[in-house]
């Protein structure tokens, strides 16, 4: 679905003359490929699951290797705790996770979700129309007390509306957030790939932090503590 977009032609015709364009979306298959095969050893793993959902920052488009992104970064701090699922895909924007992640999550089902989703919606005007709408409809269908969201750092009103969301159901304690906002990702100078908009190393290293704490409460929440 996400390929078919004109941001996705666009990347595709930049990659052609930008060679850095081209080292980062060369990432892309195997990337995917080294998810699905991490995937099915999970689930024959027998520990229980932390399912990630989202886009190609939760598959760690831009780091050096697979292992570079903020999952795996996270999980190792985690001490194995977890077997991650992982069915974000690149190019996802949130109706593909409500649409054709969600479900599958629901299949597991996920002792852990996370979800880092909505860069892609927020790339134009006509993308953000219906979006807070969307984010309704995957906060509603999230497992309670066991999620973690992460907010939008853009600073436009449909990303606004999302995060008034995000805050209030963190209130009810329905969800755990990943706060994203403000200086939480710190400088952007060193820590984008070479296609200047992905996350490098240094940049998933931030977004491991900021993700750290609450899914520790998130664990917390799910064994009782």
């Amino acid at each position: 679905m996400a390929d078919r977009t004109w941001s996705g032609r666009v990347l595709d015709l930049a990659s052609v003359v930008l060679p850095g364009v081209r080292r980062v979306r060369a990432q892309k298959i195997p990337f995917a490929h080294a998810w699905s095969e991490a995937n099915q050893k999970a689930l024959a793993s027998g520990k229980p699951l932390w399912v990630a959902l989202g886009d190609s920052m939760t598959q760690g488009i831009g780091a050096r290797t697979v292992s570079g992104g903020w999952v795996p970064r996270l999980e190792a701090r985690l001490a194995d705790r977890f077997a991650v699922v992982n069915l974000s895909m690149s190019g996802a924007r949130v109706a593909d996770v409500v649409d054709d992640q969600l479900p599958r999550m629901l299949a597991l089902p996920p002792a852990l979700v996370t979800v880092l989703v909505g860069a892609n919606d927020m790339l134009t005007p006509a993308r953000r129309r219906g979006v807070e709408k969307r984010f309704t409809d995957l906060l509603d269908r999230l497992p309670a007390g066991r999620s973690v969201v992460a907010t939008l750092p853009h600073g436009n009103a449909a990303a606004n509306a999302v995060n008034a969301l995000l805050d209030a159901s963190a209130a009810s304690s329905r969800v755990h957030v990943a706060d994203m906002r403000g200086p939480a990702l710190g400088p952007l100078r060193g820590s984008l790939a070479d296609d200047w908009f992905h996350p490098n190393d240094v940049g998933y290293t931030r977004i491991a932090d900021i993700f750290e704490g609450p899914v520790r409460a998130a664990a917390s929440f799910r064994s009782g503590a």
